[in-house]
């Protein structure tokens, strides 16, 4: 059994400002260290429920935990271009074979190419388009991973610009139907496997439309 952590760390970011503060100093004498975050539900490695997208849909604690733990296959895309559109062929090409109910994963390695914590990650990323979106929902999953800005209106933004809810391909053609979304994976290049057990547990934060998640690969298991 092999363990790879798929998982950006809560820490200063560009697009994200996490206040981590920390009281207590055992050195001191305090009797204990005790640390606070604030965060959006939306930045790092993270899960969307539907009410992200679709107003009155459920929110993050209606998520149930299959849907986001469970037998996961490894789109290996990492021939795909940089700031490309990744299309239903490619998924074809990359696709390992599976039953439907799995976890997808697209696996880019776009860690590798761009640093996550500067804005080329962003904007220079590839992305999915909308026929590659519906390819995705033929399969039927549960989830769908991304280590790469899935979305191009993602990079726009950055710039304050919005588009139509149509443009954000994934979401429009998958969340509205119910498969969750597990965003902003990273180390995606330590997987060996085309088969893992993927887990990405969002926080159980109740009314919120998303909430950061500690996703991790098994592999090595029967799934």
């Amino acid at each position: 059994m092999r363990i790879v952590d798929l998982s950006m760390p809560l820490e200063s970011h560009f697009r994200w400002s996490p206040e981590v503060t920390v009281k207590g100093d055992l050195d001191k004498g305090d009797q204990f260290r005790v640390t606070r975050i604030s965060t959006t539900c939306h930045g790092f490695t993270h899960v969307d429920a539907q009410a992200h997208f679709v107003a009155g849909a459920p929110t993050i604690e209606a998520t149930s935990l299959d849907r986001v733990v469970g037998a996961c296959r490894v789109f290996d895309l990492s021939e795909v271009a940089d700031d490309a559109p990744i299309g239903p062929d490619a998924l074809e090409a990359a696709d390992p074979g599976g039953a439907e109910g799995e976890i997808l994963l697209l696996a880019t390695r776009w860690a590798t190419r761009r640093d996550y914590k500067t804005p080329e990650f962003w904007t220079q990323a590839p992305w999915l388009t909308r026929e590659a979106a519906e390819w995705l929902w033929t399969r039927r999953p549960t989830a769908v991973a991304f280590d790469f800005p899935q979305d191009y209106p993602i990079r726009l933004l950055l710039k304050g610009e919005s588009v139509p809810n149509a443009e954000h391909v994934t979401h429009d053609v998958l969340l509205r139907r119910g498969v969750t979304l597990i965003e902003y994976v990273v180390n995606t290049a330590e997987l060996r496997s085309s088969r893992v057990l993927l887990s990405a547990a969002p926080l159980l934060i109740p009314n919120a439309d998303g909430a950061p998640a500690r996703a991790y690969a098994i592999e090595g298991l029967d799934v």
